[in-house]
């Protein structure tokens, strides 16, 4: 079997892992400092990368200050937000569900952003997928009151809001980032996102990094296998014109994080939960199909 053939699975499921990894750093680091370390170590193996393979390098202010304003959304403000909310208690699974939020907001905004108009089975879509993730939420806040809900409700509150940092930073690049070597531009992006997190390690809550073996093995796999393989992936793929079958399998990531997160820490998989998850891919699925126009 080729690569070309799972690559677009495979693109799924290493980062469906990208919301394990956090839970296990949390035991040893802060959520700030730790991504600081992830992005200025993915920036220094891009740089190497580049080096090696003699990747061109952007010599355009505007189109760098893009690629760093692209990366500060992307990277910075909702792979902060989500590491974050995660670090202070939300389960993985959840955040998974949440996750779906991204295509939901983006199809939602589209009418108004890009003259798209929606179908009605893209309405039903967005409804249903918003209510999906209504219903996966209802055991995170059950029984709960007072200061212990507002304990709770903050760190999901952050979660929700940082996937404004991924719709954003998707629509910005694909409307500033048009060009150069995704490589070398996966450097500046990088810098963009250290610009977000780096100042929240120094002068945010006190930053913990204790460094040993679970640890180096959490920053290594989010390093090498997240930031790096990942884009080897997404450049393969596009290369291979794959990059659709990728997008196509995205509604696949909730339930995804949820079956991972019940097999490597032992989250439960309520009947609420999958139910939710349920009706969050079916609401995604819907709301991802193209109207059918007359030939």
């Amino acid at each position: 079997m080729s690569l070309e053939r799972f690559a677009p699975a495979l693109f799924v499921l290493l980062w469906s892992s990208g919301w394990i990894v956090p839970v296990y750093a949390a035991r040893h680091s802060t959520a700030e400092a730790f991504l600081s370390v992830r992005f200025a170590c993915a920036a220094a193996c891009f740089i190497l990368l580049a080096l090696v393979m003699r990747a061109p390098w952007e010599r355009r202010p505007r189109a760098i200050g893009h690629a760093i304003v692209s990366g500060a959304l992307l990277h910075g403000l909702y792979l902060g937000g989500v590491w974050w909310a995660i670090f202070h208690g939300v389960p993985a699974s959840i955040s998974g569900v949440i996750a779906a939020l991204q295509p939901l907001m983006t199809a939602s905004i589209a009418p108004w952003m890009v003259g798209e108009r929606l179908s009605r089975l893209q309405v039903v879509g967005l409804v249903l997928g918003f209510a999906g993730i209504i219903v996966a939420l209802l055991p995170t806040f059950e029984g709960l009151s007072g200061d212990l809900f507002i304990d709770r409700a903050v760190p999901v509150a952050i979660n929700i809001a940082a996937m404004s940092g991924a719709v954003l930073g998707t629509l910005y690049q694909k409307r500033f980032v048009t060009s150069g070597d995704m490589r070398t531009n996966a450097v500046w992006q990088y810098a963009g996102a250290l610009l977000i997190v780096l100042p929240l390690a120094i002068f945010g809550e006190p930053a913990r990094f204790d460094f040993g073996l679970e640890l180096a093995l959490a920053l290594g796999w989010s390093v090498l296998v997240l930031s790096m393989a990942g884009v080897a992936l997404l450049l393969y793929m596009i290369g291979r014109g794959q990059v659709s079958r990728a997008a196509s399998l995205i509604y696949l990531m909730p339930p995804a994080v949820a079956i991972e997160s019940f097999i490597f820490l032992g989250e439960p998989l309520a009947p609420t939960m999958i139910a939710g998850t349920v009706i969050v891919v079916i609401g995604v699925w819907l709301a991802g199909r193209k109207p059918q126009t007359a030939s």
